[in-house]
C-alpha cells in the first residue's frame, strides 16, 4: 500500500509558543484519518502544516513522495495542486456562481477549453448531489449545500488526497451525518484518501477511520474507534465520555 503522507518529529511554533511537539503520523492510499482533539490542542494546525500553509520549525513532512518543506514555491504549488482541501465555512465567493466557484481550480491550474471545465464541473457537482445548483450563488444555498459545493470545488482537479476542516461544523445533524455518508461514498465507490479534522463525536463514528487524537500538540492516541474505549488512556476516555469526570 502507497504511503501518501509521512509526518515525524514535527514542531511548531508560533514564536515562542510551541504549538506541536514531536507529532508523528501517516496516511496510507485509500485511507481515511480522522484528526480529533478538543478546542486548541493543534489539530487546524497540523493540517496547515500539512497543506503547507504554516513553516514547521523542525521535523520531516513529507506528501506523495516529497519533502514540503524542503520544495522551492514553484515545487510546493505543483505539489499542492495534487491535493483538495474542504475548508470548514466552505470559503465560497459569494460574487461568483456555484459553477464559477467549482471552476477555478481548473482555470488557474489547468489549460483546459471553456467546454471541458463546465463539463468537468457539472460532473463534480453531481458527485455531491448539486446538480440544479450550477448557477446559484452561495447566498442562495443552505449550509449543507455549501459544504457540498465546496466539496465539489475540493475534488476539481481529481485530487491524490482530500483534506476537510470540520466538515460538519455548523450543521443539523441530520445534514452533518449526510456530509460524513458522502465522504464515506468517496472513499469506497472512489477510493478517494481524506483526512478529517473534526471534534464532533457522531462524525467520529460514522466515519470510522484511524484516528489520530491530539492533547497539547502532541499525539495521545492512534487507533480505530473500536480501540478507543480499551485505551486505558483518561483523556482519551474523556473525551469520548465527557459526561464522566476526569
Amino acid at each position: 500500500m502507497q504511503r501518501l503522507i509521512d509526518i515525524s518529529e514535527l514542531y511548531v511554533a508560533y514564536g515562542s509558543t510551541l504549538v506541536l511537539e514531536g507529532i508523528d503520523m501517516h496516511l496510507d492510499q485509500g485511507e481515511i484519518a480522522v484528526i480529533l482533539g478538543g478546542s486548541g490542542c493543534g489539530k487546524s494546525t497540523l493540517l496547515k502544516t500539512i497543506i503547507g500553509l504554516v513553516s514547521p520549525r523542525s521535523g520531516h513532512v513529507e506528501i506523495l513522495g516529497q519533502n514540503l518543506p524542503e520544495l522551492n514555491n514553484e515545487e510546493q504549488q505543483s505539489l499542492l495542486q495534487r491535493i483538495g482541501v474542504m475548508f470548514q465555512y466552505g470559503a465560497l465567493l459569494n460574487s461568483l456562481t456555484v459553477g464559477e466557484n467549482v471552476a477555478l481550480p481548473l482555470e488557474m491550474h489547468a489549460d483546459l477549453n471553456p467546454v471541458l471545465v463546465e463539463d468537468i464541473v457539472r460532473t463534480r457537482l453531481h458527485l455531491v448531489g448539486l446538480d440544479h445548483a450550477f448557477s446559484l450563488y452561495p447566498t442562495e444555498l443552505s449550509g449543507g449545500m455549501r459544504k457540498r459545493a465546496a466539496l465539489a470545488r475540493a475534488l476539481a482537479l481529481d485530487p491524490d488526497i482530500l483534506f476537510c476542516d470540520e466538515p460538519g461544523a455548523g450543521l443539523d445533524p441530520i445534514t452533518a451525518a449526510g456530509i460524513d455518508h458522502l465522504l464515506l461514498t468517496l472513499n469506497h465507490s472512489l477510493g478517494t484518501s481524506i483526512i478529517i479534522v473534526t471534534h464532533e463525536l457522531l462524525s467520529i463514528e460514522r466515519l470510522d477511520g484511524r484516528l489520530i487524537m491530539l492533547e497539547n500538540g502532541q499525539v495521545v492516541f492512534t487507533g480505530s474507534v473500536a480501540a478507543v474505549h480499551s485505551s486505558g488512556i483518561p483523556s482519551v476516555a474523556h473525551f469520548f465520555n465527557p459526561g464522566i469526570a476526569k
